[in-house]
């Protein structure tokens, strides 16, 4: 049995302030659906024997780039970059398609973007930025894999490495953009800086509404990776959106799944507030190595998560494996979901907890595919987690 730790948040559905307003979501939505190759990602069925339905958003495939993060950093940069043309007098409402189509070119080469990444985040602002005619420099903390660094840097982006984590390399990046006067793109929030985040958010809302859209019936349940919190924050506002509590249906129970070596959600919920993790947050589940929320994830999180869940890595390769066998290539970060789900089943304080049952019907989130193809084939071996 999975050990893991389970709390349950202490206001679930208490009012708060409106972090994705509907126009910027519109906005985005109408974007993102006009890019080439864009198409809904596959919502997947999942043998798991108990409940109604579990079913699998599977991001592998999204735009090329194996994560929804396609959805959220490459918008942000689309939005920043045609924000900085308009303010230089080059062209007052710059289009992705003619930004796209070289228009502007010499004054977009002019704008340099930047962000710290564990890897999909970082492709991601690398991918919009050479779509978009920006430069991009992306740091990295040491545990980044060699393969995810490839990958962003097979966008034109310079990377450079960061002594510490991935909240060190966070702070990297912001320092450098000041002194330097680039533009961060992050996928965090902090005090001071919200818009770029909100604008990634926007992006992820894309995903949730396809999986939620796709669903015969709305979820009962819905697991999500943690991280900073963006894309689970992101989930919450749209199920809110689309599934919030009308004719006696209750809301779905929205449940973060994160490493217990970087806990921060879990740990903030068990707090009841903004609460940070220190330590070098290795753990083999890359794309969630993060100690501290992002601020509007937080403000979202606080009074819209059911509950959050942390769990331990040794799970990792045996939910990865067991998905492969079901044809889905899975990331380490897109497991987490299932981890969860898998542990609380079987567990029946914590399924009673949860509300769990035969009538439920579970929405999984899988955020990527096998982004680090050499590492996948290794997990795929294992018998315990390996590290990258």
């Amino acid at each position: 049995m999975t050990a893991f730790r389970l709390v349950l948040n202490r206001n679930p559905g208490t009012p708060g302030i409106v972090i994705l307003p509907e126009g910027g979501y519109r906005r985005a939505r109408a974007e993102i659906m006009s890019w080439p190759g864009y198409a809904p990602t596959a919502l997947r069925r999942l043998d798991f024997p108990g409940p109604a339905s579990v079913r699998y958003k599977d991001e592998g495939t999204r735009f090329g780039l194996g994560s929804f993060k396609a959805l959220g950093g490459a918008y942000a940069v689309l939005k920043l970059v045609a924000a900085e043309l308009a303010k230089r007098g080059v062209a007052n409402n710059a289009t992705g398609a003619a930004l796209e189509g070289g228009e502007h070119r010499e004054a977009a080469q002019q704008i340099t973007v930047t962000c710290a990444t564990d890897g999909n985040h970082g492709r991601s602002v690398a991918w919009g930025a050479q779509r978009f005619g920006a430069r991009c420099v992306i740091f990295v903390h040491h545990n980044v894999s060699q393969g995810r660094r490839d990958a962003i840097a097979r966008y034109g982006a310079e990377i450079r490495e960061v002594t510490g984590n991935y909240d060190d390399s966070v702070r990297a990046a912001q320092e450098t953009a000041q002194a330097e006067g680039w533009f961060v793109i992050s996928d965090t929030s902090y005090p001071g800086y919200t818009e770029p985040p909100r604008d990634v958010m926007q992006g992820y809302r894309l995903m949730a509404e396809e999986a939620i859209g796709a669903m015969p019936e709305p979820p009962t349940h819905v697991f999500v990776p943690g991280g900073v919190g963006g894309v689970a924050a992101a989930v919450a506002v749209q199920l809110r959106a689309m599934c919030g509590a009308q004719g006696g249906q209750a809301s779905p129970r929205l449940i973060i799944a994160e490493p217990e070596r970087a806990a921060c959600l879990t740990d903030s919920l068990e707090a009841g507030a903004f609460t940070t993790v220190g330590g070098d947050l290795d753990t083999v589940m890359a794309g969630l190595a993060c100690g501290e929320p992002s601020l509007l994830a937080w403000q979202e999180l606080e009074r819209s998560a059911f509950a959050s869940m942390a769990l331990p890595d040794a799970a990792v390769p045996g939910a990865m494996q067991a998905l492969a066998a079901q044809g889905i290539e899975a990331g380490e970060s897109a497991v987490a979901g299932v981890i969860a789900l898998e542990a609380a089943w079987n567990d029946p304080q914590a399924r009673q907890a949860l509300g769990l049952g035969t009538e439920s019907r579970i929405l999984i989130f899988g955020t990527e595919g096998a982004t680090d193809p050499e590492l996948y084939a290794r997990m795929l071996r294992a018998n315990s987690p390996s590290r990258n």
